[in-house]
């Protein structure tokens, strides 16, 4: 039997009207996508909050940070500093199947703790880089004393300045994209940091009131990348829109990205001047004969 739909539009008189009808529903569908993406860009920038993916317990409540403890007490457990320069450490337990936690306990390490730094708030402002490294060190005793210590990004920095004073309470070191010697390569953050005077950065911790805000520090990794940021990143987002494994990918990661954490304003300028600037974990201090890291007159303060 003949559909009588389709012998109608079949007919030129009618085609307008098919035409018309056609347009309605793709209309229809385009504006149910353009507003999935919306949806989407406000989930993504002004909702979601980064959680870490393995459970795991508070084992410590410092000023500085939550100690989270994985796996099961025994052996020389390993301790992951993980990064602290304006994200949040989820970025090592960060999604199942893709969490260095998770890879660890897998193959071998029963007991792993994460050192998950909380942003800092106003009280906070006049921390210094020794008042971080003496909460590791509270971190490393409840641990047990000894510890393979495991630092990430700039978590590796404050590794190595713990490993330099207190060998006796690290078993094993491993840094993993350290800046240790920040005179390396020709980076555009190596690049920043020097072309930028210091009067710069003490403008943006005064314009946070003390602090170095998370938000001025995402601007920036941003502004390094426009193109991408701005532009790049909405386009593949709305031409995904309706692919659920490319959106769960997109909101895991933007969970973590676009939800920056503050820093202290005088443990930022530290870093900046004495990490960046003049290199002294490589070259020391240069009012020091011997020099190094041990020497650095950024000192790792025992905690009272």
């Amino acid at each position: 039997m003949t559909d009588p739909e389709n012998s109608l539009l079949s007919v030129p008189a009618f085609w307008p009207m098919a035409m018309a009808a056609t347009l309605l529903k793709e209309g229809t569908e385009l504006y149910a996508k353009n507003l999935r993406f919306v949806e989407e860009e406000i989930r993504i920038h002004g909702e979601l909050r980064p959680k870490l993916a393995t459970p795991n317990r508070v084992r410590l409540d410092l000023r500085t940070m939550v100690l989270r403890d994985y796996g099961r007490p025994g052996g020389i457990p390993t301790l992951i500093d993980a990064p602290h320069a304006g994200h949040t450490a989820v970025i090592a337990d960060y999604y199942e199947g893709q969490s260095l936690v998770q890879t660890l306990l897998a193959n071998g390490i029963g007991h792993v703790a994460l050192t998950d730094w909380r942003s800092a708030t106003e009280d906070m402002k006049d921390l210094e880089v020794d008042n971080y490294l003496a909460e590791v060190i509270v971190a490393i005793d409840d641990l047990g004393g000894r510890v393979n210590l495991v630092g990430l990004c700039q978590g590796g920095w404050m590794s190595a300045m713990v490993a330099a004073r207190f060998p006796d309470k690290v078993n094993s070191l491993v840094l993993a994209g350290a800046p240790i010697d920040t005179d390396a390569g020709n980076g555009s953050i190596k690049r920043m940091v020097h072309e930028s005077r210091a009067s710069f950065y003490e403008q943006l911790v005064a314009l946070g009131g003390g602090l170095m805000k998370g938000k001025f520090m995402l601007q920036g990794w941003k502004n390094m990348h426009p193109g991408q940021h701005y532009i790049q990143d909405h386009i593949d987002l709305y031409e995904h829109i309706d692919d659920p494994a490319y959106l769960a990918k997109e909101e895991t990661f933007e969970s973590w990205y676009e939800n920056p954490i503050d820093l202290p304003g005088r443990w930022y300028l530290q870093v900046i001047s004495q990490i960046f600037k003049e290199n002294r974990l490589r070259i020391g201090d240069p009012t020091s004969a011997d020099g190094g890291v041990q020497n650095s007159s950024i000192r790792v303060a025992t905690h009272q």
